[in-house]
This record gives structure tokens, sequence and C-alpha cells, in this order.
């Protein structure tokens, strides 16, 4: 490991040197540099408040490690004085990097094998230094740090691990958070997997828990398999997973999460510890864990601090064993108004004029997964108020929301979504939500409620907006009745959006806006144009080297009017409605995705993943 001064350099990296580097990159200012001096002590007790919740240890020496790169972060300066571009630890990192002569790297958990740093360093060690083992050969080891000027790291590693340390600089948030997790959860894990292994452990008897505590927060004391599922589930959380799937393999067990909408392998477990897993979450939900081979459906509700999520669990047996699957309803993500979900300015109209209606009926279709229920939860938000009797029938109840009647469909008990519809009407209802309409019974119940005077908010499994119509008259629904209540379909998907982190500009070329069904020839009137400047993500440790971050809705908005109610009485197709409504200006789902591709928000190829020709 090479340090940048040899002979009187200082034994570790102090806020002055730091802002001496950054004013000679000219990231700092000189006013900047003094005024950091001066606010160091207060922003430094802020910073360890943050991390710890107190300002200051009691034993003196036993502080949180902080820093001076995230002291400054947090003193909000602008690079070079320009408040436009922020200060970021990656900034800091990689001048201190080019000063010292050392690679700097972006350290990306699902790269690395979480298995390797334990090996190496213990973790009081790692935690003093700021150090993390990413790589090894019989003669070095790769260790990524905050600290350049730590010298006495390099010689602590020559003795107690034997080889040569080669060094790479990392954000100290990086190094921090996968030191928490890399000892945290494959401790546990190894831990649990040696006590499962002894006899005498009664996996049934693990201590229950509702508050998940954070990784900080969890310790030694703890059960080993408690604190793997409390820090798999910290990282679910932490990486707005949407579901996270436990699977059992021949000799060993997969935990993959999905990540806007893609799966992630994450870990792998021992084989011996993934029933205690399993067990451990069942006991959680309230499930019974000696039921291994029957499917099993609960709920898990966690509170992390001041924020709650609902957990929706799912087992199931195959061929190695009991599968879990757990969907994430975070509250943050899925609970949002009508105008956050994506919907352009002209779809929105129409929607708020459909919902403002006392009766009617109301479909959002799309296929599983395109957020029809983040939509519909949205809608419910729009309407719901003291004056209104808003009930819900769900099939799981998937977010509890105070403000509305929520019912669970339970058909082991004959309440099912056509006998809890009857219910509802018996309950002086004004706006009735249906979970899905799944077969002819339900949807002749929907269509019959909205015409005695409710308001019906229904989901129905189809590709486009036009097709939706046409299903509930296959599923029986009358055409005169359709056509007197049917308000308003909107179809959807989910459409990833450009990391902000890796974000660069590119070109649309002339082929591309071809196969996006753009009229070139009406655009390039002049006879000048050439392309067309769009956004595309270059890979980075955010974003997983996919280039996309996040999910927005992209929308296929149908208001029924007249002639769309005369065209479903005398049982027109689809494509002719469609075609209707095109003439009518409504804007399909590629169109709409393209619209979002030319204000910077997501990519060719994926509007192209997502969309169809209409």
């Amino acid at each position: 490991m090479t340090t940048p001064r040899a002979q009187n350099a200082p034994r570790a990296l102090s806020l002055e040197i730091l802002c001496r580097v950054l004013e000679n990159a000219r990231l700092l200012t000189p006013e900047q540099h003094r005024e950091a001096v001066v606010r160091q002590d207060k922003e430094r007790a802020k910073v360890l408040r943050a991390k710890t919740g107190v300002a200051r240890t009691r034993r003196r020496g036993a502080e949180e490690p902080v820093h001076p790169a995230e002291v400054l972060v947090a003193m909000g300066f602008g690079a070079g004085g320009d408040p436009r571009f922020p200060l970021t630890e990656r900034t800091i990192m990689q001048a201190l990097a080019a000063d010292v002569g050392l690679p700097f790297i972006d350290l990306d958990p699902l790269e690395l094998d979480a298995k390797l740093a334990p090996q190496y360093l213990s973790r009081p060690f790692a935690k003093k230094h700021g150090a993390l083992v990413i790589a090894a050969d019989p003669t070095t080891v790769t260790v990524a740090v905050s600290d350049p000027l730590d010298a006495q790291l390099a010689d602590d590693i020559r003795t107690y691990v034997k080889r040569e340390p080669k060094t790479v600089l990392a954000t100290p948030s990086d190094v921090g958070r996968l030191i928490a997790e890399f000892y945290g959860f494959r401790g546990a894990v190894t831990a649990a997997a040696e006590e499962i292994a002894s006899p005498g452990v009664d996996i049934g008897n693990l201590e229950r828990y509702v508050q998940l505590k954070r990784v900080e927060e969890i310790d030694a004391a703890d059960s080993h398999v408690v604190s793997a599922v409390e820090y798999l589930l910290n990282y679910a959380l932490d990486q707005r997973a949407s579901d996270v799937h436990f699977e059992p393999r021949r000799d060993q067990s997969m935990v993959r999460m999905r990540i806007d909408g893609v799966l992630h392998r994450v870990h792998s477990l021992p084989k011996v510890v993934h029933p205690a897993v399993i067990s451990r979450i069942k006991t959680l939900a309230r499930l019974d864990i000696a039921e291994k081979r029957r499917a099993q459906d609960g709920r898990i509700k966690m509170a992390r601090g001041d924020r709650e999520v609902e957990l929706r669990v799912s087992t199931v047996s195959v061929a190695f064993g009991e599968k879990l699957v757990l969907r994430v309803f975070d509250p943050e993500v899925m609970v949002r108004d009508l105008a956050d979900i994506g919907l352009l300015p002209e779809q929105l109209v129409p929607i708020e004029r459909a919902i403002a209606r006392t009766s009617g009926l109301v479909l959002v279709t799309g296929p599983t997964g395109s957020g029809k229920t983040s939509t519909l939860y949205a809608t419910l938000r729009a309407v719901a108020s003291p004056e209104i009797n808003v009930v819900t029938i769900e099939d799981p109840i998937e977010i509890v929301l105070e403000e509305l009647n929520q019912i669970a469909v339970q058909p082991k008990i004959g309440l099912t979504f056509p006998e809890a519809l009857r219910t509802v009407l018996r309950q002086d209802p004004d706006v009735i939500m249906v979970g899905e309409i799944r077969d002819s019974e339900t949807a002749t119940i929907a269509a019959q409620a909205a015409l005695t005077g409710h308001l019906v908010i229904a989901t129905l499994h189809t590709n486009d907006a036009p097709t939706g119509v046409t299903r509930l008259l296959e599923l029986g629904v009358d055409p005169f009745v359709l056509a007197s209540t049917l308000v308003c379909v909107a179809a959807q998907r989910l459409l990833r959006l450009v990391c902000p982190d890796c974000r660069v500009e590119t070109f649309l070329l002339r082929d591309q806006m071809a196969m996006l069904g753009v009229d070139v020839d009406a655009l390039d009137a002049g006879g000048d144009f050439r392309e067309l400047m769009v956004p595309e993500g270059e890979g980075c440790v955010r974003c997983r080297n996919t280039g996309l971050y996040g999910r927005t809705g992209v929308f296929e908005v149908m208001e029924v009017d007249d002639k769309i109610r005369r065209m479903i009485s005398v049982g027109a197709s689809a494509k002719e409605m469609m075609r209707q409504a095109r003439d009518d200006g409504l804007m399909t789902l590629r169109e709409g995705a393209i619209k979002k591709l030319a204000r910077g928000l997501t990519t060719f190829s994926e509007v192209l993943r997502v969309t169809t020709e209409a």
C-alpha cells in the first residue's frame, strides 16, 4: 500500500489537508476553505448525530469515525463556489485519489464477494480503519479505503494478513455501508449455520419482531437468524426492492430481489440456514411453521423508525424445499398523488373528470406488474373525504389506508368478489373499488352497481384501453349496460427512468426514430434535420450498471364519449374503437413513452421494450 508522502506524511486525513487538495483542484474556493475550518466541529457533530443518534459517545476515543469528506458534504458547498454543482463524496474522493495517485472505484455489493472481507480483517479493525478487502490472491490483498494517509493500516495488514496490500480509494459512505453489510449479514448467516447444525435449536421459538432495526442497531445479542433476516429486510428497503425471493437449490439457497422490475441475485445462503430463515419470516407473518407442503399467504407490517412498510408473504413447496416470496408495499413508493404517478397533463384531465362523477365505471388495465395498484390507490386518495364512503374489495389488501373501508376476499369462508360486492352494495357506498374483475359474475355486478348510482373503479388484465371494453363484453356484460356506465379506461405500463448519476446525452438517429413510428419526413421539412438529442445511462453503482433508476407510469387514457358508446352498443371491435379514439385525440402508450423520451426522462431502448405499436 503506497501513501502520497514518504517521510513526514500525516498519519490520518484531516479536513485541512482535504480542503487544500480540493482548493488545488479548483473544487473549493479559499473562502469556502476558511469557512470549512471554522465550521468543522459543529458539522462533524451533526454528521455523528445523524449516524448514531447522539453527538458524542460516552467513552472518550470511542466515537464513531467521521470522515472529513462527510463533513464537507454536510456543509452544502457548491463545487468551485457554484451552487448548481454541489460537492458530493464521490467528487471529493475522486479529487483526493488523483492527488495521492491511487485509483478510485465505485463499490458495487453485487459485484463483490461478501465472504472475502471477514476472512482477512476483523470487524473492529475494518471499522476503525475504514478498510474493506475486496480481492485477494496468494501474495496480495486489494483493500478499499477512504483514508489514503493511514500508513499504519498497511503495516498492520502486512503483519496480520501476511500479504502485500494494494490500495484503492472509495467513498466513506460506500466503505462504511459495505462493512456493516458484509460483516453483519455474513457473520449472522455463518453463526446461524453453526447454531442450527448443533442440537437443541427450536426454530419455532425465535423471538417475534414487528419493529425493524436499522443495520447499525443490530447487535450481537440478537439471534443469528433474526439478525440475518433483519439485514436482508433493511437491504431490500434501501434498494427499493418490490419483491424478495428466497429460493432453495440443491446445495444452497438463493436470495434475489426485484428492483425496478428486474431480478438481481443478491446473496447465497448455506442450505442449512434456509429453513431457519423461512421459519423466521413465517413466524413474523403468523403462518404455520410446521406446514411446509401446503402454500400459505400472510402479511407483515414492519416499522423502521417512522417509516411503516407492508410485506405480503407467500410460500410454496418446490423441488428442493420451501420457496418464499416477500412482496414489499412501501407507502413512499406506492401511495402517491395522481399528479405524481406519470400521467401527462392532457391525460390527467379526463381521469379527474371521470372520478369527479357520482356514478359510472372507471377501468385501469394492464398486465401484472404494470403499476395498476399504485394508480388505484392514487385515485382513491383523490376521491376520499369525510363526506364520501369509499369501500374497497381486494385480494389481498395491498396497502392499509385508514380513510378507506377495505375488505379482503376470503374464498374459504365464501367471501368471494361477487359476494363481497353484493354485501358492499348494502353498506351505503359512494365509491367502490374492485381489486380485479376476474369472472363474469363480478363484471356484471360491477356494471350494475355503476348503473345504480355508484362510482366503481376496477382493474382488468388487458393490453390496451379499447381491449378493456371488449373484455368486459366477453365476460357477459350487457352492451347497453356497459355503454351506459363506462366513463373512462386507462391502460398503463411502467417505464424505467434514466439514472441521474450516470446520465449522458446521446443522439436519436433517423433509423431509430423510424422504429418508434415518428414521421421523420415531416420533421425534416427544411432538409437539414439529422438527429435528436436524448438521454442515456452509462451505468454506475447506483443503478447496477443498467443506466436506469426508478420507474414512472406511461398511460393510454380513453374517455368514453357518445361515439364510443354507440360503438359499444353495436359490438364494435377493439380496433374500430381504437381508430375512433385516435381520431378523438387518444395518446397511445407508445406516443406517451416517446413524449417522456423527448423530455429526457427515459431511453430509446426502454421505450421499445415497454410499448408496442398502436
